[in-house]
């Protein structure tokens, strides 16, 4: 036998009655988060996100040098600036006859260390967060 609508006020239309959901069990219960995982997850976040940033600096400077963008523009000297302190060391790495190519892979070397250099540690910090929790 099939129900049928209920009116829910004045007038001619009808309205269905709305059924009720059926109740769902809680989630069952697992570690509760604390404090020192959000502390452990912002930390991991931070250096993630400040070796992204490096290497994407690092990265535009050497697309700026390969594409010859004009070194007196405001963007280029922004990106100029902090790449030449990030490149740790690797701005001399490799000598090539042509100078745009040297930045490019000096560069792009040192990106991928700070991606790396970046992205370790935050997992490691990641993984000691959920086997404290797990302990």
């Amino acid at each position: 036998m099939s129900e049928t609508p209920r009116t829910a006020g004045t007038g001619d239309r009808l309205v269905a009655a709305p059924v009720p959901r059926p109740h769902r069990p809680a989630l069952p219960r697992g570690t509760p988060v604390t404090a020192w995982r959000h502390v452990l997850a912002l930390a991991a976040y931070v250096v993630r996100l400040a070796s992204r940033t490096a290497a994407l600096a690092l990265v535009l400077h050497a697309l700026f040098t390969v594409f010859r963008a004009n070194p007196a523009n405001l963007w280029y000297r922004f990106v100029e600036s902090p790449a030449t302190g990030l490149s740790l060391g690797l701005a001399d790495l490799f000598r090539l006859t042509d100078p745009r190519w040297t930045t490019l892979v000096n560069d792009g070397l040192a990106a991928v260390v700070w991606l790396v250099a970046g992205s370790a540690p935050a997992g490691l910090v990641r993984r000691a967060a959920r086997q404290r929790l797990l302990s």
